[in-house]
């Protein structure tokens, strides 16, 4: 049986990549993984209790677009946390998780041709794997544009030649950014808005990791939109409580964005979506409305940011992230590093060129391994030390 030529050229995903370079290679201590950005925080108590109080959701079809309680709790931490106005009927979809919206908002989303052209899907390097993997999805081609130091970790989008920029459809921007943790400031959102206003693209903004940083709170893509007054369709955000909250396996999220276009998501999702169980949504309801935990969760991070300055502030190339909860660290080799951390102590680690493409510039990842810093924090702080002892 044949597979369709145009999935024929995608990558084997980072974590397989992963399995087969350490293969049967025993490791050279107590495992530590260090590899996924898994949230192990604790998630808030009422969480339990809620699920409970609401299992009889189980027994219906849950709604396809959110319940009512979801979406208006949604849109009251979207005008609390950004100032931002929505309606809550027409300008949110509820999500099962972040992963399927941006997969199906450029399918929803992406014209067929644009300009005359097979259109283009523009995308940091590194990058989110299901960025490039939807583009593809579509029937568009991935561009992908290297995220490197000298642009603090954001894509110079502006530097494209108008000819590639007049066939792009949607652009993709994560701030912040994984794996880098650099945050998108108001003006670069501005500049990039009138970029994508000028060329006619539509700005997928993934916000996934804005409750996690370290100072200054970043601000969303739609709120800078606003303030501005661009089309409303031009910006759709997405949003997740897997990070915020620490509930990777509830599996909940949301888009937001213009009416005509959360629509058209809508419009898909009755076909390809799976709706949140009608349960998880009151869960999900609750935990939106609840700041407590969040501010709790950032402090712990915030203390992981401190502790990781003091252990690699000396090595060169180190940059300290703003956000998020990764750490981009500079190497020679990132297979040959991640390898030699496995095989000498046990810690687990992803190379950086599984999160991202050759370019003509070399791939912007090969010379870094991305470090989650999601374990309690006197695990994380051992195995920081162990990769500083082991590399550097």
């Amino acid at each position: 049986m044949e597979f369709p030529e145009r999935f024929s050229n995608l990558p084997e995903y980072a974590f397989p990549r992963l399995r087969s370079l350490l293969g049967d290679t025993p490791a050279g201590g107590s495992p530590v993984f260090m590899s996924l950005g898994e949230p192990k925080h604790r998630f808030p108590d009422f969480v339990t209790e809620i699920l409970t109080q609401n299992l009889a959701g189980f027994n219906s079809y849950p709604n396809n677009n959110g319940t009512a309680d979801l979406l208006n709790s949604i849109a009251g931490w979207l005008q609390r946390r950004f100032q931002v106005d929505v309606d809550a009927d027409s300008q949110i979809l509820a999500l099962n998780g972040t992963r399927e919206g941006l997969f199906n908002a450029v399918i929803a989303l992406s014209p067929e041709q644009k300009n005359g052209h097979k259109p283009k899907i523009l995308m940091p390097n590194p990058f989110y794997q299901v960025y490039a993997v939807g583009a593809v999805a579509a029937g568009a081609d991935p561009v992908f544009v290297d995220a490197r130091p000298e642009n603090n970790f954001l894509p110079d989008y502006h530097a494209l030649p108008a000819e590639t920029l007049e066939q792009t459809s949607v652009l993709f921007l994560c701030s912040p950014a994984n794996p880098q943790g650099a945050i998108a400031t108001p003006h670069y959102w501005a500049d990039l808005i009138k970029l994508a206003e000028k060329y006619d693209i539509r700005i997928f903004a993934d916000e996934c990791y804005s409750e996690i940083y370290r100072d200054q709170a970043p601000t969303s893509a739609l709120r800078v939109a606003a303030d501005m007054g661009a089309d409303p369709e031009r910006v759709v955000i997405f949003h997740s409580l897997s990070k915020r909250s620490n509930l990777p396996g509830l599996r909940s999220g949301f888009a937001a964005g213009g009416p005509k276009t959360i629509a058209a998501m809508r419009r898909l999702r009755a076909y390809a979506g799976a709706p949140i169980p009608t349960a998880l949504q009151a869960v999900s309801a609750a935990v939106w409305d609840d700041e407590a935990h969040v501010i709790e969760n950032r402090n712990l991070y915030q203390e992981k940011y401190r502790m990781a300055d003091e252990v690699f502030g000396a090595v060169q190339g180190y940059s300290s992230p703003e956000g998020g909860f990764f750490l981009w660290l500079p190497v020679e080799n990132g297979e040959q590093a991640a390898m030699s951390l496995w095989k000498h102590s046990g810690i687990r680690v992803l190379p950086g060129a599984y999160l991202s493409r050759d370019t003509k510039a070399g791939n912007p990842g090969e010379k870094y391994i991305r470090v989650a810093m999601v374990a309690p924090f006197d695990e994380t702080q051992q195995g920081l030390l162990t990769i500083r002892d082991c590399l550097y």
